[in-house]
C-alpha cells in the first residue's frame, strides 16, 4: 500500500515542492519505507529526488531547492512488489516519449506477461522488479503509438487534441493491466493524468482551489455534471480553464483538505482524468465494463479516520464496525459478558473501540500509550522486527488493567505477532482476564492488490479456529467481526444520494478475487516464494547498497539521482504546433533498431 499525490498550479511562477512535501507527510501512514517526488521546472527539466526513509528524512533543504516548478507528483512507499531497495522508490521516470513519470499505488497481477511483452515486442527495458515501472512503460508505449497515429493522420479534418491521445492510451493501459491500482502520470509539457483500475480497488480523489485564493463558485458542479451526480457520460467532460485553478490528485481526501483544496470527488473505477497545462480538466471512462468494488481493508485499517473514500466517512464506517462488533459479543455472551473495561490497541482501532464500549455499556479507557516515532508494526518487514517494535511502540497504564477483565479491540489480527505481545503486556500490567476482539473478520488469504499479506502460512487465522487463535496469542477468548457485518458497516455510511457499491474486495477474508484468480493457481505459489518473510529478508540483504557496491559503498562513488534532465520545450499554443513539436521530439529521441 502506498500514498500518491499530484499537483498542478495555475501560476507558473509558483513551485509545488512544499505542497508535495506537506501532502506526502499527511499520507505518511500509507507507506514508511521510501519517499520521492518529481517536478518539472520552467525549462521543462524533470527534477527527481527519492530515497528510502520517511518524508522528513528524504527531503532536506538542498533537495527542496532543486525541486522547482508548478507541476509534480509524489509518493510514499510501502513495498509489496520487488524489494525495499532505494532503486525501487517512486516516482519512476522514462524519457520517451516526451518525459513521463509515474506514482502508483497497488499491485499488478500480470506483471510477468506485461514485462515480457515490453521487452520482446516493444524493445523497452525495465530496470527493476517493481510493477510500477512496468505500469509506466505500458503507458509510455501506448502514448507513443497514439502520438504516431495522430501524426500519420494530421492532415485529416479532425483537430489534434492531447486529451484524446491520453484517453486512447489509457484505454490500452486499462485493458492490458490487471490487478488493483491507482496512480498519477506526469507528462512533460502537457499535464497530469489520474487513473483508477476498472474495479476501483485502490482509492483516488481529486480537488481544486482558486489560484491566489477566492471563491470556487460552481466548479464542483462542473466537475460532476450536476450537484450530487454520481455518473459521468462516456464522452469526456471538462472543467474549463475560465477560472485559474490549482489541481490536486491524492490517495485520500485528507491530503486535499490539509493543503487547502476543495474535494471535488473520487476518481471512478475505470476512469482517467487529464489536467492540461492551461488548467482544463478532462475526464473519461476508459474501460468498457467497470465494476466498483473498493478494497474494504482501506476502511478497516489503512485510511485515516478523517478521510472520505468513495463518499464514505472512514470515521463513521469504523463507528459502525464497533457497534456491530459489540452486538456479536452480546449474541455470544449475553449481557453477562464479564467485560469490565474496553481498551483500544492504538491507533486505528480507537474509533471502533469507543463505540464497542458504548454499546456494551462499559467504560472506555486508554490503556496503552504510543510512541509516535515508531512506525506501524504491520507495515514493518520481518517478524522479529515487528515483535521487537511492539514493546518500543506501546507502554501500559497499569491502573487501567489491574484486577480487571479487559477487552482489547484491534482493527484486525494479521500474523498475531502484535496481538500476542499486547496480550502479554496486559497481563504484565495486572489484568485479571484478557479478551481480544477484531473489527475485521479472520484474515485467511493473501492479498494481491497491494497489501503485504502474501503468505497464508504466516497468517494466524490460516487453518485455525477462534479457540485455537485465542490459545496462540494467550487470551481467554477471541471474537472476530462477521464479514456481512463489516460490509454493512461501510454500506450504512454511504450518503443517501449515492448509489450502493457493487460489492467489495474482501479477498483477504473470503479468498474471492475480483480479477479472477483462484487459490491454488501457480500465481499464488510464486507469490509465496517471493513475499514470505524469509524471502524478503534475503532479497533486501542482497539488494542493499553495501552489498552491491552502491551509494553507501566505499568502493563506488555516490551517484546523485536528485535531478534528471530531459530536453524539451515550453508548451506550444496552437494544436497543430503542439502536435508538430511532439512529433519532432519523438523523432529526435526514437532509437532506430538494426535489421535482423
Amino acid at each position: 500500500m502506498c500514498g500518491i499525490i499530484g499537483l498542478l498550479l495555475a501560476n507558473k511562477e509558483q513551485h509545488v515542492n512544499q505542497l508535495l512535501f506537506d501532502g506526502l507527510t499527511v499520507l505518511q501512514h500509507r507507506g514508511q519505507d521510501a519517499a520521492g517526488m518529481v517536478t518539472i521546472d520552467k525549462q521543462d527539466r524533470l527534477r527527481l529526488r527519492k530515497d528510502n526513509g520517511l518524508v522528513r528524512d528524504v527531503f532536506q533543504q538542498q533537495h527542496m531547492l532543486e525541486l522547482q516548478g508548478p507541476m509534480g507528483i509524489g509518493h510514499v512507499r510501502y513495498p509489496t512488489a520487488g524489494s525495499s531497495s532505494h532503486e525501487e522508490a517512486q516516482p519512476f521516470l522514462t524519457n520517451y516519449p516526451l518525459g513521463i513519470g509515474v506514482a502508483h499505488n497497488g499491485n499488478l497481477t500480470n506483471t510477468d506477461e506485461l514485462q515480457s511483452s515490453l521487452k520482446y515486442s516493444n524493445f523497452r527495458h525495465v530496470n527493476t522488479d517493481s510493477d510500477s515501472e512496468v505500469l509506466l512503460n505500458v503507458f509510455a508505449e501506448s502514448l507513443t503509438n497514439e502520438l504516431l497515429e495522430a501524426k500519420s493522420s494530421k492532415n485529416s479534418t479532425k483537430p489534434f487534441r492531447m486529451q484524446d491521445v491520453v484517453f486512447a492510451a489509457m484505454e490500452k493501459v486499462m485493458t492490458s493491466c490487471e490487478g488493483g491500482y491507482a496512480g498519477c502520470y506526469l507528462i512533460n509539457g502537457f499535464g497530469l493524468v489520474g487513473f483508477r483500475d476498472p474495479n476501483g480497488i485502490r482509492p483516488l480523489v481529486f480537488g481544486v482551489r482558486k489560484s491566489g485564493g477566492g471563491q470556487l463558485g460552481d466548479v464542483v458542479e462542473k466537475a460532476t455534471g450536476a450537484s450530487n451526480s454520481t455518473n459521468l457520460p462516456d464522452s469526456p467532460r471538462s472543467i474549463p480553464a475560465e477560472d485559474e485553478l490549482d489541481y490536486c490528485i491524492a490517495s485520500e481526501s485528507v491530503a486535499i483538505d490539509t493543503l487547502g483544496f476543495k474535494l471535488v470527488r473520487d476518481v471512478r473505477a475505470g476512469e482517467a482524468i487529464f489536467i492540461d497545462l492551461e488548467g482544463n480538466c478532462h475526464s473519461k471512462m476508459v474501460h468498457a465494463n467497470p465494476k466498483h468494488t473498493p478494497c474494504i481493508f482501506e476502511y478497516v485499517y489503512f485510511a485515516r479516520p478523517d478521510s472520505i473514500m468513495d463518499g464514505v466517512s472512514v470515521y463513521e464506517a469504523r463507528l459502525n464496525m464497533g457497534e456491530k462488533l459489540a452486538e456479536k459479543i452480546l449474541r455470544q455472551f449475553g449481557e453477562n459478558h464479564n467485560v469490565d473495561v474496553v481498551i483500544p490497541v492504538p491507533d486505528t482501532s480507537r474509533t471502533s473501540a469507543l463505540q464497542t464500549a458504548y454499546r456494551l455499556n462499559v467504560p472506555f479507557r486508554e490503556g496503552f500509550m504510543k510512541n509516535r516515532y515508531i512506525g506501524r508494526t504491520f507495515i514493518m518487514p520481518g517478524q522479529e522486527k515487528r515483535k521487537k517494535s511492539v514493546r518500543l511502540k506501546l507502554n501500559t497504564i497499569r491502573r487501567e488493567f489491574e484486577g480487571k477483565n479487559v477487552l482489547l479491540v484491534d482493527d484486525s489480527i494479521v500474523r498475531g505477532t502484535t496481538a500476542g505481545e499486547i496480550v502479554q503486556m496486559a497481563r504484565d500490567a495486572g489484568a485479571k482476564n484478557v479478551y481480544f476482539s477484531s473489527a475485521a473478520p479472520p484474515i485467511r488469504y493473501p492479498n494481491i492488490y497491494g497489501i503485504d499479506l502474501p503468505s497464508q502460512k504466516e497468517l494466524i487465522a490460516f487453518e485455525r479456529n477462534e479457540k485455537e487463535i485465542a490459545a496462540k496469542i494467550g487470551c481467554e477468548w477471541v471474537v472476530y467481526q462477521d464479514q456481512a457485518d463489516l460490509e454493512e458497516s461501510v454500506n450504512m455510511a454511504i450518503p443517501q444520494h449515492m448509489e450502493k457499491f457493487e460489492g467489495f474486495d474482501c479477498s483477504t477474508f473470503d479468498g474471492l478475487y475480483v480479477t479472477g484468480q483462484r487459490m491454488g493457481d501457480e500465481y499464488f505459489t510464486k507469490l509465496h516464494s517471493l513475499r514470505n518473510d524469509n524471502a524478503k529478508s534475503t532479497r533486501n540483504f542482497v539488494s542493499s547498497p553495501s552489498i552491491l557496491g552502491g551509494a553507501d559503498s566505499p568502493t563506488m562513488p555516490k551517484q546523485t539521482l536528485d535531478k534528471l534532465v530531459v530536453d524539451d520545450r515550453k508548451l506550444s499554443k496552437s494544436p497543430q504546433e503542439e502536435l508538430d513539436h511532439a512529433m519532432r521530439v519523438l523523432e529526435k529521441r526514437r532509437i532506430t533498431l538494426p535489421s535482423f
